[in-house]
Parts: C-alpha cells; structure tokens; sequence
C-alpha cells in the first residue's frame, strides 16, 4: 500500500512540477559525393583531394551545425572515377541515386564535364578541380570551380615565356584530356599573342611513357621552351627524354607538374623546370600556416597542390546552405552563387555568373636546387 502512494505522489509531482521539456530534434544525416582517381597513376592528386574535404568536413561536424532546425552530421560518399570520363558518369549517377544534397568533384576536367551534365539534371551543385575552360561554358547553374580556369592561368605563364624567359620559339604537347589540350590550346593562344612562334604542336596520351619520337620532332626544329599540357605522371619521364636527347629547351607545364611526384620522376632532368598554379604560394595565403598544421595533424603529411582548394570548396557549400538554413539542392543554390567568403587560398572567394572563381591570382615557380621555388605571382581580384 505504501509503495503504490510512492508511485502516486512521484506521479503527482512530476505533473504539477512544470512543462514537460521538448524532445530534441533528431540529428539529420547529409550525404556530399566526392569523386576523384583514387587508384592508378593519379591517385596522389584525388587522395589530397579527398583530405581537404575530410579536414573541413571534420571542422564542420565538431562545430555541431544546426540547419532548418535540426542538428546535421555531413558524411562523405567517396567514389574512384579512374580519371576516366566513362567511369565518372557511372559514379555521377551512382551518387545522385544514393542520394547526395552536394557534389566535390570530380577532380580531372575529362570527369567532370560529362558528369557535370548528370548533377545538372538532378538539380544538384556541384564544386569540381577542374580547370578546362569547357566545363562552367555549359550554361548549368549547378557548376563551381575550385581552382581558377586554365584561360586565367595560361595567360599568366604564356606571357611570362616569352617576356621573362626569352622563348621565342615554342613547341606545345598534350595529352589528348580535356584538361590537358585545354590548357595546351591556351598556352599557346597567350604564348602567340606574346609574340611567340609555335614551332611544333605535339600530342601523346596520359597513358604513354615513352615521348622519343615526338620529341625528336621537336628537336629539329630548336625551340626555346617546351609546354607540356598534362599530368606529373607523363611530365617527369618527358623531362628526363628531353635532356638524354640533348634538347635545351625550358621545360614548363601547369599545375598537375608541380608536385613532389614530378620531382622524383624527373630526378637531376627537373632542374630549371617552370610551372604555374593558381594561388598563392601555400605559406602566403591567408589561412595557409595554420591550414599546413592542422593537415599534418590530421593526416601526417605535407600540403602539396589542391587540398587547400578542396577545404574551401567544402567549407563554402554547407555555408551557404547554412545561409539558406536548408540542405535542399534548390534552396542553398542561389546562396552558393552568391557566395562571399575568406577562405585559406583567398580572403575573397566568389563566383562569377558562370561559377569560375573570380580571384584569378596565379604564382610561377622554377625548379631550383631540387625544389619548387616562387618566381612570380600574377593576377588577382
């Protein structure tokens, strides 16, 4: 009988103690693609890719977001493309069927063009690496860049063949990738316009190692400098080609040379080698010191090219869906458009209306001593 008063009064009091409290909302999962090669000879690219957007994505979660009123959780579905343009279709629509409320990616602009069209149809934004020229002329509201466009780096790099280093007389390679002959093309538009003559145009693929035959060509015909538009993969045995075969030339590409890898591929033959890459120099940009100590902490490895880039991608898509206080495609849209940031690249990200980025600062570097050393750094807001 005492027990059952107990029970009572504990009932008696629990109702007349106050309102009952709320029941929390239930943390909502948002899923974000990510693809990139993360197998084959480009994996060192998708990998630190994939890191920037680990790292912001980390950040973001630990500042506990709450968006449309619900506390939300980003997981990252990550897709391999292979760097082939087949393949990242198939991951295109793969992650639209599971789903996803953003894309990161696709790195290699051969990718994310095809699948770009995929992401438009289903009205989903999409942040890719790539930097050919062709994949924000599509007209789709859904593409950014997260590096600048090759017509804005090449213009850089071209004039400073001819004005700083004295090319007249140019050969240019490519690879035969959408990235690649883009960036080609370009070259040797702002080379010509310098007042360069193109004495040889070349072509390989990403999948050749042996460049004797077309660099023997080239070799008649006594260039000043070589560009080479493609990846560090194919550009370290070419450097090292060039100089077995007694060609003097300056060898120069763009970003995808200027790396570690292309270091150790090309050995002693990487001295005197001249790339661009948009940006400032890691340790110049705003965010950049305290960006390289929390990437090694998190991943116990150096910064080299795109994570940085990525980072900032990550960190302006769920922005501006915080701006539109919803993680629906068609909401948070028109705010990534309008997106107004400082970043760890850049104290004023923005897009333009066809989603290049409009900061188009772009920094030269030469192989000196073994090393990526800063020459010039052009461009801007």
């Amino acid at each position: 009988m005492r027990a059952a008063i107990l029970v009572f009064a504990a009932a008696l009091v629990a109702g007349c103690g106050g309102q009952e409290q709320p029941a929390r909302p239930a943390e909502r999962v948002v899923k974000l693609g990510f693809a990139a090669p993360l197998t084959g000879p480009q994996a060192h690219y998708g990998k630190e890719m994939q890191n920037g957007v680990l790292l912001a994505l980390d950040e973001i979660d630990a500042e506990r977001p709450v968006i449309g009123g619900r506390p939300v959780r980003f997981e990252l579905l990550a897709e391999d493309d292979q760097a082939d343009p087949k393949q990242g279709t198939l991951v295109a629509q793969k992650l639209v069927d599971r789903g996803i409320a953003g894309m990161l990616g696709h790195f290699n602009s051969g990718t994310s063009i095809p699948a770009s069209r995929i992401y438009a149809e289903a009205g989903i934004p999409q942040i890719a690496m790539a930097t050919a020229p062709a994949y924000t002329a599509q007209g789709y509201k859904t593409t950014f860049r997260a590096m600048t466009n090759d017509t804005q780096q090449v213009a850089v790099i071209g004039r400073f063949a001819v004005e700083k280093l004295g090319a007249r007389r140019v050969a240019v390679i490519d690879d035969r990738t959408a990235y690649g002959q883009g960036l080609a093309d370009e070259f040797e538009k702002a080379a010509r316009a310098a007042g360069a003559e193109i004495v040889r145009r070349e072509f390989t693929t990403d999948k050749a190692a042996d460049f004797t035959a077309i660099l023997t060509s080239i070799k008649a015909a006594r260039p000043d400098a070589i560009f080479f538009g493609g990846a560090d993969a194919q550009a370290g045995p070419m450097a090292r080609q060039i100089r077995q075969l007694g060609i003097e030339a300056r060898f120069m590409g763009g970003e995808m040379v200027k790396s570690a890898t292309f270091l150790r591929l090309a050995g002693a033959a990487a001295e005197g080698t001249v790339a661009s890459l948009a940006g400032l120099p890691l340790a110049r940009m705003p965010g950049g010191k305290r960006y390289e100590e929390r990437y090694r902490a998190r991943f116990n490895a150096p910064v080299e090219i795109y994570s940085p880039y990525a980072y900032d991608a990550t960190r302006a898509l769920v922005a501006a869906m915080k701006r539109a206080d919803s993680v629906e495609p068609r909401r948070y849209l028109p705010e990534l458009a309008k997106t107004r940031m400082a970043g760890v690249t850049s104290s004023s990200i923005a897009y333009d209306e066809k989603g290049d980025l409009k900061d188009s600062t772009i920094t030269v570097y030469r192989v000196a001593g073994g090393e990526w050393k800063v020459l010039e750094t052009a461009g801007g807001k």
